[in-house]
């Protein structure tokens, strides 16, 4: 079995997930003849044909199934690895802490640990959700090396003194709304146009102010008062409402739901920031980076 290479297993394993010689060709950067001859190694290796070769494509055998389900984990612990020893020249490693509240902890976290865990892999970020009060709190203690809060209009006047804070997204809110809505189509609305419309709202019983209905509009009609996102997305996806949603989780929406700006000049908006000690360190400067752009992409893609 020495005949089987890394590179062989990367062949077969995306031939498998694009079903085809020439797809996998296409998206390895190989030629046709280099794939050919990828696949006969490992088959040879194998002693078992691993492809049934169609006119629209191929299709594993019974054996190729195994190699492909082999394979996945292997290219896997090899990513790891390649990962493990870049990590050895960064002069960032560690353990550090990041806190978000609940909408920022839908989209922008993730991305943002994505982004650090490919070009820091040696820095450990481990995550902590809970509301704005409870996060400056750990951030204060040194529990925590980053909180992400949210400021502006109909939030409490949050004390920041002795902190550092920066804008890592200045988006506002978004309303969302069951495909098929009369409003599912457009990019844009105005607040004439959500008069009577039936809300679904937060329970705010929790800690943060939750989102109620859009907040300049007059006299919403409240429908249902939930506790968290699945329930508000699902009442949503189901047609028995609407629901703001704030910008830095709108593409965290499920099938069925698609969200809208809103054209409002009186209200004044809000902006997530990336709040730190005021003695920064490497690490968290490093963390606020990429939620910066973390913030950027996902601006970018509801435009």
């Amino acid at each position: 079995m020495s005949e089987l290479t890394v590179s062989g297993l990367r062949v077969v394993h995306e031939i498998a997930l694009s079903g085809s010689f020439t797809a996998a060709a296409r998206l390895l950067g190989y030629s046709q003849s280099a794939i050919s001859r990828q696949v006969g190694a490992i088959e040879a290796a194998a002693g078992h044909p691993l492809f049934i070769r169609e006119a629209r494509g191929a299709r594993v055998t019974p054996a190729g199934a195994i190699v492909v389900e082999h394979a996945g984990r292997i290219l896997a612990s090899v990513d790891a690895l390649e990962q493990d020893l870049a990590g050895l020249g960064d002069r960032l490693a560690g353990r550090v802490k990041l806190g978000a509240f609940p909408a920022a902890m839908a989209v922008l976290a993730p991305r943002a640990v994505a982004l650090l865990r490919s070009e820091h892999p040696g820095l450990q970020v481990s995550l902590s959700e809970a509301a704005t009060p409870s996060l400056l709190r750990q951030l204060r203690a040194g529990r925590l090396g980053v909180a992400v809060v949210g400021v502006g209009a109909g939030l409490p006047d949050y004390d920041l003194a002795g902190l550092e804070h920066e804008i890592v997204l200045a988006g506002g809110l978004r309303v969302a709304v069951p495909h098929g809505h009369r409003l599912a189509q457009a990019d844009l609305v105005t607040v004439a146009e959500l008069a009577g419309e039936p809300w679904i709202v937060g329970d705010d019983s929790g800690g943060d102010p939750q989102f109620r209905a859009w907040p300049t509009l007059a006299d919403p009609v409240i429908r249902y008062t939930v506790r968290g996102w699945p329930a508000r997305f699902g009442l949503v996806a189901a047609g028995l409402g609407i629901c703001l949603v704030p910008e830095i989780a709108a593409l965290s929406v499920p099938a069925g739901v698609t969200t809208i700006g809103v054209q409002d000049p009186g209200w004044l908006g809000r902006m997530t920031v990336a709040v730190t000690p005021r003695e920064r360190a490497a690490e968290a400067a490093a963390i606020v980076d990429a939620l910066r752009r973390a913030g950027d992409a996902i601006h970018a893609r509801l435009r």
